[in-house]
């Protein structure tokens, strides 16, 4: 007789032994997702609405309107431009630094650009550099750097003021500036650096110097006031020993106010000279006209 299970009404069947007895669920929970991680989510999604909403405000010209009201309204207070200080102008117009310092949309001390000031002042010949600085409630403050004039460089008859790098400064009558060197010729005024520390090394031509012309872009002619012409050679070191040399013969011999026209020492060790139409008769004397 087959045995029969008798299950009472309402009573959970006991498992048979092919069913596992595992009582738990049978998928694992989800675990909840960190507190701070929570909190890193909120602060970038919040962070990525805020810089959205800067960027659409402004395009639409918000903060920018926003800061302008501001400046006008802080310069309205007191805080506007009134004085123009200016140290380290001693040769050029104060004219110009003026102009440049208020050539602004509005005088209000925080809508002045400061770098848009200096780009002004540096595009002046004179200038090689500029230092601007607000000094609240009401004073805007500027430091110019001139160039220091070094030489004088004539151009197609146009005679220039020009600084040691040859940057021309203004033009000038040679007659005003005496005592500087003039140099003339295309790109001579490039090359006055070397001139000026050639003439360094004999310093007993300086007075006696006219001008010096720069010839074919490598070499000097030297003209002096008595008429004479010395060729130097190319390079810094061949034309610095070759003058040298010049100004020890002058002194020992007199070479200038002879009745010589040129002296040439383009060749190493050797100077051929040139005597005029009537020997013993002084030179024809330089004149700085003379358009090259």
């Amino acid at each position: 007789m087959s045995s029969k299970l008798a299950l009472r009404r309402g009573a959970k069947p006991r498992p048979t032994s092919r069913e596992a007895t595992f009582s738990g669920p049978r998928q694992a929970r989800r675990q909840p997702m960190p507190a701070s991680l929570v909190r890193l989510r909120r602060w970038a999604i919040g962070l990525g609405a805020t810089i959205f909403t800067l960027i659409v405000l402004w395009i639409a010209g918000v903060p920018q309107q926003f800061a302008w009201d501001t400046g006008e309204a802080l310069g309205r207070a007191g805080f506007a431009v009134r004085h123009v200080e200016i140290t380290g102008v001693n040769r050029m117009a104060r004219l110009p630094v003026y102009a440049a310092a208020l050539d602004q949309p509005s005088n209000a001390m925080l809508l002045v650009d400061l770098g848009a000031v200096r780009a002004r002042l540096l595009k002046h010949s004179w200038v090689a550099d500029a230092r601007v600085s607000r000094q609240y409630p009401d004073r805007l403050a500027i430091h110019i750097v001139e160039r220091v004039p070094a030489g004088l460089w004539q151009q197609n008859g146009i005679i220039n003021l020009i600084d040691g790098s040859g940057v021309p400064l203004q033009r000038v009558d040679a007659n005003a500036w005496p005592d500087l060197p003039l140099v003339v010729g295309p790109d001579a005024n490039r090359n006055v650096a070397g001139l000026l520390a050639l003439l360094d090394a004999a310093p007993a031509l300086k007075a006696s110097m006219s001008d010096a012309v720069w010839i074919g872009g490598r070499r000097w002619d030297i003209r002096f006031r008595s008429g004479e012409t010395l060729a130097l050679p190319e390079g810094e070191e061949a034309a610095r020993r070759a003058l040298v040399l010049f100004a020890r013969l002058d002194g020992a011999q007199g070479l200038l106010n002879r009745g010589f026209v040129r002296f040439d020492m383009r060749i190493p060790d050797q100077m051929t000279v040139r005597v005029s139409k009537q020997p013993g008769a002084a030179a024809e004397p330089a004149d700085k006209a003379v358009t090259i």
